[in-house]
């Protein structure tokens, strides 16, 4: 067709995104089903959840406000509740509303209960009860944040893993996230022309894993770094060809020392962690992640 002829088809518009309430109500800290709500929402495209967080929820004058909250803005009901009254009431106001509600344990609570044979104990939030593995990963945190970026090497021993990579692989935030599942995670900046801590050389404990990433994408985070800090890029910090330089020796040092080597180019934290811990549990089966909470109660 001619340009500006009648006949010409609309310019396409990208999807607007489908907006609606998401309520996630719970009778505990709500960990679980906001993970639950983030994995479905992120399988569909182009949707925008309004989300309304009710946690704690124990008490029918609890209860009531969250009801209240739904009438204000109808929309998808999600809960882990365990009290059989506040769970009927929130239901019976859900048909009401003509609002779909979802108990997201309970599929998986009754599955195990029938092979188990055995009852559930219906009490909220006794995956975060003060026990040996709660305290456990508090230990493990103290000790992430005491030997992160270098710190207290003379502590390594004690790791159940090492993480070492250049600057900006995600080390720190990797370390945090295995200690809240129980692990004793350190982890060593490798910096070219600074030797590493000579302990290294002496561990048969732990599981010494070298961090790697895409020179291109490291050099763009690094260059994001730098103007959050108000600093020019113009360094070797940044420089493309320094930077591959950086990762190719790291590599050949990772490859020398017989190390297990992630590249974390494509991958978020949670999947460098798994990745972390299989490898774990390969070195060492009898090593189990305290930070995986019983199926009892709500999330």
């Amino acid at each position: 067709m001619y340009p500006g002829s009648s006949f010409d088809p609309p310019p396409s518009r990208p999807p607007t995104p489908k907006s609606f309430h998401l309520h996630l109500v719970s009778d505990a800290t709500g960990e679980t089903i906001n993970s639950v709500a983030r994995a479905c929402v992120s399988q569909f495209d182009q949707v925008d959840p309004i989300e309304h967080f009710w946690n704690l929820v124990r008490t029918e004058r609890q209860l009531d406000m969250v009801l209240e909250g739904i009438r204000e803005n109808p929309g998808l009901v999600m809960y882990t509740l365990v009290n059989e009254k506040l769970r009927r009431k929130l239901q019976e106001t859900c048909r009401e509303l003509a609002v779909p509600s979802i108990s997201v344990l309970d599929p998986l609570i009754n599955a195990l209960g029938t092979y188990l044979g055995l009852q559930s104990q219906s009490k909220p939030g006794r995956q975060h009860a003060l026990t040996a593995e709660y305290f456990g990963r508090i230990d493990a945190m103290d000790f992430a944040l005491n030997h992160d970026d270098g710190q207290s090497a003379w502590g390594l021993h004690d790791a159940d893993v090492i993480l070492v990579g250049v600057s900006r692989t995600s080390k720190t935030p990797t370390c945090i996230y295995l200690a809240n599942r129980g692990i004793k995670a350190a982890n060593i900046p490798y910096v070219p022309g600074c030797p590493l801590p000579p302990e290294l050389d002496q561990l048969t404990r732990p599981l010494i894993v070298g961090l790697s990433k895409d020179p291109e994408r490291l050099v763009q985070i690094r260059r994001n770094r730098l103007k959050l800090l108000n600093q020019g890029d113009n360094t070797s910090y940044t420089d493309p060809e320094k930077v591959r330089e950086e990762l190719l020796e790291a590599r050949r040092l990772f490859t020398r020392k017989g190390w297990a080597v992630i590249d974390v180019s494509r991958r978020s934290i949670e999947e460098t962690a798994a990745e972390v811990l299989m490898l774990l549990a390969r070195r060492r089966p009898h090593v189990v992640p305290v930070g995986l909470p019983p199926v009892q109660g709500g999330g």
